[in-house]
């Protein structure tokens, strides 16, 4: 078999008929040596050179470095063509984005799939929330706020139902179980992605596109997680909202997430938090705020559950039994003697205890007091100061809700509340005679309209004070408390109110356009919306005429002089209003029938003289010698409600005389 013979493998193709091979001739390393070198100057020909022109880079630097570029080994097309890589590094090509649905399609599957992930096995993915969280860094505004939404239904779905403690060097120190460190883990992670949320949605809360979102995940999170970490901050967040007159959308969600969380306050930590920050920012804001605000302090717990009294700096309790004794004996309770050891071994045991409770999510009665308790004094403090401040716009929102927690007002505080109250129906009496001289323009229309509204409002809350009490007649004698002020006022506004065009209208009822041309009341936006002027007055006369205790204490004159008064203005009143009053007339001649009969039956009274219908005092009109006739023209209305109104009333009287 032949041997096949190994073939050379030429280095270098051969001259043209030359003996002697090219390579042989060609010292490669040697040309190489003897090639000018790239960047082997010295570094002053880098330099720059100061000319007349300023500083200038040194031409023989340039010069060399121009023909270094053109001889270069390194640079010559051998190199190109041999695939060298260059040294120098090239700029990546940014890349291109996907269009705009396409990012908000893969968004939607990308954050779908983290989701799942995250709520199948929140311990094993806990890590996946910070995928979420970059999602929401996307330019993309449709996908950043699906981010958000994302992020809510997580956090809502996988937050335990106790308040996370951070760890502390003992505890990271500590040997515990593998079980309990993978919760921690999973503990520690959440709680730092939720706190990195939360702060995410204050920045956004701010911005024109993104705020109506944020601010719903924080009132959204308000709500469904009170429990949980960060609440102070979602509470700030909520209440920087309401901080202008102005209420807008983001606003309206604030408020109602806030009414919320006062109905479902059961330990009473949040809302004591909640009332804190708005107290003080209402203060900070000089209480230019819309009174929406104010009336979310209609939706606290303690309406219903507290069962003491307070004022603005103090709180009145039931003093227990034993402390009552010892108050008596004059003496200190004895303390039991124990040891040191045995002090601080019972100070562990009620720190685990209160951790144990904690985790538990036990109520307790004595902290929930004590919680509602700072909540009311604060509540107190807010609506006296707007009341000493006389803001206009607040003043009704006050007034209703002093009537709302007039049981809860101890004795202490309600002289100062009274005297504020005279003294705001002083200036509404002050501000009618004012636009009574001054002409009745548009804008005086609306200020007479809201000084009634005030006074009645002032009326109501007077008198609901003193029914708050348990004993009424006690505590009236006791405080030295007069009334008569508030009546008086009451019975001077019954004739000019039966002549109100807007007596059957709310303070935000929108007026129909007026056909005659005539401009429309301005302000309307300034007053409780909650009750027409109908409304007001007619709570007004049920807690001046029929008292809810000591019926037999009304002086008959009293009655008698207004019950004249309110038939003569029945004939003025609107039909709805008409039918309301003698609602009214009919209770109160079934209780006081023989007190009034003699309004009706002449021969039944005693005395002369006349009856002053505009007379300031209500028992120097001298009523009994007036006769009821507008019964007679009350009979002729064309409402039938109205004529058996008139009807019951008289039927009453006669059954009762």
């Amino acid at each position: 078999m032949a041997e096949h013979t190994a073939k050379r493998r030429r280095l270098s193709p051969p001259g043209d008929g030359a003996a002697v091979p090219g390579f042989a001739k060609w010292n490669i390393e040697q040309d190489y040596e003897n090639r000018p070198r790239k960047n082997k100057k010295d570094k002053a020909e880098k330099l720059l050179v100061k000319t007349a022109e300023g500083w200038q880079e040194n031409e023989r630097h340039v010069a060399v470095e121009a023909e270094n570029d053109a001889d270069s080994f390194l640079a010559s097309d051998d190199e190109k063509d041999s695939g060298v890589a260059d040294l120098e590094p090239k700029p990546e090509p940014k890349k291109a984005r996907l269009p705009p649905k396409e990012e908000v399609r893969q968004a939607k599957e990308e954050l779908a799939r983290i989701a799942g992930h995250i709520s199948e096995n929140p311990e094993e993915n806990v890590a996946q929330l910070g995928q979420l969280a970059q999602l929401a860094e996307s330019e993309n505004v449709t996908v950043k706020k699906l981010a958000l939404g994302t992020q809510l239904a997580v956090y809502k779905d996988i937050i335990p139902g106790y308040r996370i403690r951070p760890l502390g060097k003992d505890d990271m120190n500590a040997k515990v179980s593998r079980e309990v460190r993978n919760l921690r883990a999973f503990e520690q992670g959440l709680l730092g992605g939720y706190k990195d949320y939360v702060k995410r949605l204050g920045k956004l809360a701010q911005d024109k596109e993104m705020g109506g979102v944020a601010v719903a995940c924080a009132a959204t999170l308000l709500t469904s997680v009170p429990h949980f970490n960060c609440r102070n901050d979602l509470i700030t967040l909520v209440v920087r909202k309401l901080s202008t007159r102005h209420q807008s959308a983001d606003a309206h969600k604030c408020i109602e997430a806030l009414e919320q969380l006062f109905r479902e306050d059961e330990s009473g930590h949040a809302s004591l938090e909640a009332v804190g920050q708005l107290t003080k920012m209402i203060k900070g804001k000089n209480y230019q705020i819309n009174e929406a605000v104010l009336n979310t302090f209609l939706h606290l717990r303690l309406l219903s559950e507290f069962a003491h009294k307070a004022s603005t700096n103090r709180i009145d309790k039931d003093e227990d039994e034993d402390a009552q004794q010892d108050r008596k004996k004059g003496g200190k309770k004895q303390r039991e003697f124990r040891t040191k050891r045995e002090r601080k071994v019972l100070r562990e045991r009620k720190e685990v205890e209160k951790e144990f409770k904690e985790a538990d999510a036990v109520v307790s009665y004595e902290e929930r007091d004590k919680n509602q308790a700072e909540t009311l004094k604060l509540v107190f403090v807010a609506y006296f100061r707007i009341l000493k401040a006389r803001v206009q716009h607040l003043m009704g929102a006050v007034l209703e809700g002093l009537a709302k927690y007039s049981h809860l007002i101890n004795q202490d505080f309600f002289g100062d509340i009274l005297e504020a109250l005279k003294d705001l129906i002083n200036e509404a009496e002050a501000s009618l005679e004012l636009d009574e001289e001054d002409g009745e323009s548009a804008v005086d229309l609306a200020t007479q309209r809201n000084a009634t509204r005030e006074s009645l409002l002032c009326i109501i809350t007077a008198f609901a004070l003193l029914q708050g009490q348990i004993d009424v007649a006690k505590s009236a004698n006791s405080l030295h408390l007069d009334l008569n002020f508030f009546i008086t006022h009451l019975y001077r506004t019954l004739l000019p109110l039966a002549l109100n065009p807007d007596i059957e209208l709310s303070a935000k009822t929108a007026h129909l356009q007026d056909p005659n041309g005539l401009p429309l009341p301005v302000g309307k936006d300034t007053k409780v919306n909650v009750a027409t002027t109908t409304v007001l007055l007619l709570r007004s006369l049920q807690s001046v005429l029929l008292p809810p205790t000591a019926t037999k204490q009304v002086p008959p004159v009293r009655v008698a002089a207004f019950t004249k008064q309110l038939l003569t203005s029945s004939l003025h009143l609107p039909q709805k209003s008409a039918v309301a009053v003698l609602g009214l007339l009919g209770q109160v001649s079934k209780t006081h029938a023989k007190k009034v009969a003699a309004l009706w039956f002449t021969e039944e009274r005693k005395g002369d003289g006349v009856f002053d219908a505009r007379g300031g005092e209500v028992e120097a009109s001298n009523p009994f010698a007036a006769t009821v006739w507008e019964g007679e023209l009350l009979r002729l209305h064309f409402d039938p409600r109205v004529r058996e109104g008139v009807k019951g009333v008289e039927r009453n009287v006669v059954e009762g005389r």
